[in-house]
């Protein structure tokens, strides 16, 4: 016991017991600008019957150090969990903000007035804690109690905030009729792993007991281009395998894809819903009078469930309240409305099946597991293609994903167990095009016109974003975007074919978008459009960099020249490039009488890019950068 509370510094972390030395630390040791340092997090996952049934418990102590007012978000604390039938108990305790006042440390501890409760849904609630008194210098901690059923995986276990952590310890303790498997994630190597013990449990089995311990850990930085930070942080994840009760059979769990595919099916939530038609079969007889090829068939029934129904932004591949009533009340959960366009293609002859996601939110499954998904898409099978279809969006059509469902790959599974792994990364490149018209007048101020438009998915997060929007509002998010621009007669041209790209046009003026100095005008090529700063500005990158989906920008700005100047002198045209093809760029500007003709293009060409071409993608964004940034120069006569 002693060892879990005392650190070879001798330090100890038992709750009560903070110490002065650590209320007069002014800054991190190991990092310096750390806002915020975890001095410690214990904790302890157990098993026990309770009330006739097997119960899983963690019990997590934490310790915090505040260093100054960025920090202060440290000092809360909120758990999600299960409130419905199978409920989960979970409660807070021993938590106190530790100050330094006048040499003695003063104790505030919490009080009802800290502590909070709120119902999201019928099934979900949150409890939160804020602690008092906090300032710069303090010390705070907690404990938290998870109580719950549902033991088919522990809750995974981080060993990397965004804050450094200095000390953590965490013992598994299990029945040895429960076989987990278990798995690290993340980029740390010297989290120790303790000898499995077999010790005298609570029950008629012995325990395996396991600890796992790790110090000194780096704070992660959050950068650009990461689809799911949590895919790489340090972790450690149990998925329950087989069950060995005595005198039982052992009960193994699914162990391969193929297993999660038939156990899913074989849900009623899941395969029953899925069979069902009746509900829907006058609606679809009246819907498909007179259509006869299979293109407009599919085109046809997935715009009705696309219109009829409304999706409640909850993500699940298990129906909640079924799909009839779903159809009937016109909303549901994704299961629901996707299960819906699968039984109608069905029913009218197209051969189309389910296909299971994790979410980009959720994560990435890196093993085979019925909890890595929370998700699911459709897709129709045909002669050497696949077409995916999600009816959750009111803004794609057939073969246009959302964002949400752009994560790696999914896994389509059949009635009969069988299932392949589909490739989620969208094949048609999404296409973001401004033509930009201006004239510069001799004080250095511009006017002029831009028409933009979007294309697949670019076109879709736009429509997502701003379809509900007055102009008003796109013209003040316009001009919020780039600093000191003043944009007039905003027009949106939308369509109702969504494969078809979104178009805005504005005026614009452009208040100092050049530098007079004496006899010189010095203007960006690019104006307001510049780029000024290298979104990759780390000198190591230990993940990988997510473009979410090939891109192409491409622009041209038809610039005119004020009256009373000549040009001196124009950036070069240049035309940079990638190793293997990851993305390229070209630029190029030419100049005739008062007009100057400026063409980039910027084109990334994958979803995904292994992190050991970071350097390769950093260099060439600070080529990029740099190349907007030159200037044309302009000289008076």
């Amino acid at each position: 016991m002693l060892l879990c509370v005392f650190t070879a510094t001798g330090q100890d972390f038992r709750l009560g017991k903070v110490s002065i030395k650590e209320l007069e630390q002014k800054q991190h040791p190991l990092e310096p600008s750390a806002p915020a340092a975890i001095l410690n997090k214990s904790g302890h996952t157990y098993f026990r019957i309770l009330s006739g049934r097997w119960t899983m418990i963690t019990e997590v102590e934490i310790r915090i150090k505040i260093y100054n007012k960025s920090g202060l978000e440290y000092a809360t604390h909120e758990l999600g969990y299960l409130s419905g039938a199978r409920k989960m108990n979970v409660y807070y305790s021993d938590a106190a903000t530790y100050n330094l006042v006048e040499g003695k440390i003063e104790k505030t501890s919490l009080s009802s007035e800290g502590k909070f409760k709120e119902k999201l849904d019928d099934d979900v609630s949150v409890k939160k804690i804020a602690l008092p008194n906090v300032k710069d210098g303090s010390v705070v901690e907690f404990k938290y109690t998870i109580r719950t059923p549902y033991i088919f995986t522990i809750k995974d276990w981080y060993f990397q905030y965004k804050i450094p952590l200095d000390n953590m310890s965490y013992k598994v303790v299990i029945p040895s009729c429960f076989v987990y498997n278990t798995y690290f994630k993340g980029y740390i190597n010297d989290i120790k792993t303790s000898e499995p013990k077999v010790v005298l449990g609570d029950t008629k089995y012995n325990d395996i007991s396991v600890t796992y311990t790790a110090g000194n850990v780096k704070s992660f930085k959050e950068e650009p281009f990461v689809d799911n930070i949590d895919n790489y942080r340090a972790a450690i994840t149990h998925e329950l395998r087989y069950l060995r009760f005595d005198g039982e059979p052992e009960k193994h769990f699914a162990s391969t894809w193929s297993d999660v595919a038939k156990e899913i099916y074989k849900d009623d939530d899941f395969g029953k819903e899925l069979g069902r038609t009746g509900y829907f079969k006058e609606d679809l007889d009246a819907l498909l009078a007179g259509v006869k090829s299979a293109d407009e068939k599919i085109n046809t029934i997935f715009k009705y469930v696309q219109n009829r129904m409304v999706w409640n932004d909850d993500c699940s591949y298990y129906s909640n309240k079924g799909v009839k009533n779903a159809y009937d009340e016109k909303t549901g959960n994704s299961a629901e409305i996707n299960f819906i366009l699968i039984a109608m293609l069905r029913e009218a002859g197209i051969t189309v099946n389910p296909v299971l996601v994790s979410t980009r939110d959720n994560g990435i499954s890196l093993y085979p597991s019925m909890s890595g998904f929370n998700y699911v898409i459709a897709a129709v099978e045909t002669e050497g293609n696949t077409l995916l279809l999600d009816a959750t969006s009111k803004y794609n059509y057939p073969g246009l994903l959302p964002q949400r469902a752009l994560n790696w790959y999914g896994t389509l599974i059949r009635e009969n167990g069988t299932y392949k792994e589909i490739e989620l990364k969208p094949e048609k490149k999404s296409l973001e095009a401004a033509t930009l018209s201006a004239v510069v007048d001799d004080k250095g101020s511009v006017t002029g016109r831009v028409r933009s438009q979007y294309t697949n998915q670019l076109a879709l997060g736009y429509r997502e974003q701003h379809s509900s929007e007055k102009d008003i509002i796109r013209t003040e998010e316009l001009e919020r975007k780039y600093n000191n621009l003043l944009v007039s007669d905003f027009f949106l041209k939308e369509t109702a074919n969504l494969s078809e790209p979104v178009v805005e046009d504005y005026s614009f003026t452009y208040n100092n978008a050049a530098e007079v100095i004496g006899d010189r005008m010095y203007l960006n090529p690019l104006l307001f459009m510049t780029a000024q700063e290298n979104p990759l500005n780390q000198e190591k990158r230990e993940y990988p960099i997510s473009f979410v989906y090939p891109k192409l920008n491409k622009n041209i700005f038809i610039i005119t020249l004020p009256d009373g100047y000549e040009i001196e002198s124009l950036p070069k045209s240049v035309a940079i490039s990638m190793e293997e093809g990851i993305g390229d760029m070209t630029y190029s500007i030419a100049a005739k009488d008062k007009v100057i003709q400026i063409s980039m293009q910027l084109n990334i060409n994958y979803s995904l890019v292994s992190q050991s071409y970071y350097d390769t993608i950093r260099n060439f964004y600070k080529s990029v950068i740099e190349k907007q940034n030159e200037k044309i120069v302009l000289k008076r006569i």
